[in-house]
């Protein structure tokens, strides 16, 4: 199983995802921003955690515009799969490839902190390994992570079980406490918390395992 993790000016989470990949199986490649076309053969491209461009504009709107994320898209709309976590999920909804918006959290505080979130659905090569409801802790840490939409996409989400992470005690004042959506087909997840940072039992936590082995598994398989 092939994946890549697109490198940005300002990403810090590249290394701990490429770890993460790897711990769960993958061959991974890091893929600089400004090449326009990805390593042949990618099962999954992961857009990691950090501060792409220093968050000028909107978080995620100017990495949203080099010249992979053409690749990213073009990978995306041909079936493949892809992640993005934090600043990554930004980037996703720039791109367009996932609905709605990350805003200013509510608070209009940075967060960082170990946060419970529920497991809503299973049904995804990404949440198979945890189950529908169970409650699971990963780390957070953003400025920008209040979800946001409007009503119709909000009811969408819920009507197409495409909600994939909801918050317990909303730390960002996210939309029906939204963590984490899927894509239609749902091989796309943005998330906010860190499942990478959660890997590994010296680091604090292991529940993120789970989310790469069950991706990695998928992919192996298919």
């Amino acid at each position: 199983m092939k994946a890549a993790v697109i490198v940005f000016p300002g990403s810090n989470c590249d290394r701990d995802m490429a770890v993460a990949l790897r711990s769960a199986g993958a061959d991974v490649q890091m893929v600089w921003h400004k090449d326009a076309d990805l390593p042949d053969g990618l099962d999954l491209i992961a857009v990691p955690g950090g501060f792409s461009f220093g968050d000028y504009l909107r978080c995620g709107a100017i990495a949203a515009q080099s010249p992979i994320c053409k690749a990213v898209i073009n990978h995306v709309e041909r079936g493949g799969y892809a992640l993005g976590v934090r600043n990554g999920f930004q980037v996703l909804t720039e791109t367009g490839l996932l609905p709605g918006a990350l805003m200013r959290n509510a608070g209009l505080k940075f967060v960082c902190k170990s946060q419970a979130l529920t497991v809503v659905t299973s049904d995804s090569g990404f949440t198979e390994g945890y189950n529908a409801g169970a409650v699971i802790n990963l780390p957070i840490a953003h400025h920008d992570g209040n979800y946001t939409a409007d009503a119709d996409t909000l009811a969408m989400l819920a009507d197409k079980d495409r909600i994939a992470f909801t918050y317990e005690g909303n730390p960002n004042g996210s939309a029906n406490d939204i963590a984490g959506v899927l894509s239609e087909n749902r091989r796309v997840l943005g998330m906010m918390p860190h499942p990478e940072r959660s890997v590994d039992i010296h680091h604090g936590g292991t529940d993120g395992q789970a989310l790469f082995r069950a991706v990695v598994g998928q992919l192996t398989s298919a």
